[in-house]
């Protein structure tokens, strides 16, 4: 059985091997940890020193790695690190779970698997940073969390699954992210496990799960 990604291919193997990146607090990292069934974690790394999210990985017995961008010489350096530093431990797919730092094109061409990432809206509506805040003040009724195949853009990656989260009265962006985080923890471990099991396809912009 096969995962398919764009023109390449990754065998399974008898525990999918999930490398994280992580800058916080690794609420999103517990819920894929607390999921896997069917995969591992087999790194966790982050950008940001005394995160709760390395704290996580190291109680779980899963290696870490820090790397912070100032102590590179450019963002191209910074991201084939990152990309060394999993593959090290073993790699079918990256799963950025709160990840802040974007990372450019030697990243992916050394990585050679699916990476994937999470997004509180329903792309294309509301991409970059301060989603929850753009969707509460554009007043729409519903919004969500939106799981993505990373490219090198910015929140431009096709979608491989989504969740709708309604906007109640009275919500602020503080509330109204919550819920969505909450749909997020359903959601990412779910489509890990599709991966795991080989039923993601990929044409083009469409994400088909088999």
């Amino acid at each position: 059985m096969e995962v398919r990604a764009g023109t390449g291919s990754i065998p399974i193997v008898s525990r999918y091997r999930v490398g994280v990146l992580a800058s916080g607090t690794g609420s999103l990292l517990e819920a894929i940890l607390a999921a896997a069934d069917s995969y591992e974690v087999t790194s966790v790394v982050s950008d940001r020193p005394g995160v709760r999210a390395l704290e996580i990985a190291r109680d779980a017995g899963i290696p870490t790695a820090l790397f912070r961008l100032k102590d590179f010489p450019d963002r191209d350096a910074f991201s084939l690190a990152i990309a060394r530093e999993q593959l090290d431990h073993g790699l079918d797919l990256s799963a950025s779970a709160g990840f802040m730092k974007v990372l450019s094109r030697p990243y992916f061409e050394a990585v050679g698997v699916p990476y994937v990432n999470s997004h509180p809206a329903l792309l294309p509506a509301f991409p970059g940073a301060h989603a929850v805040r753009d969707a509460l003040d554009y007043g729409v009724k519903v919004t969500g969390t939106s799981i993505i195949l990373c490219d090198e853009g910015i929140d431009t990656g096709p979608v491989i699954a989504q969740e709708a989260v309604a906007v109640e009265p009275g919500d602020t962006e503080e509330s109204l992210h919550e819920r969505i985080k909450q749909a997020e923890r359903r959601l990412f471990p779910d489509v890990i496990r599709l991966f795991a099991a080989g039923r993601v396809k990929v044409e083009g912009r469409r994400v088909h799960v088999l």
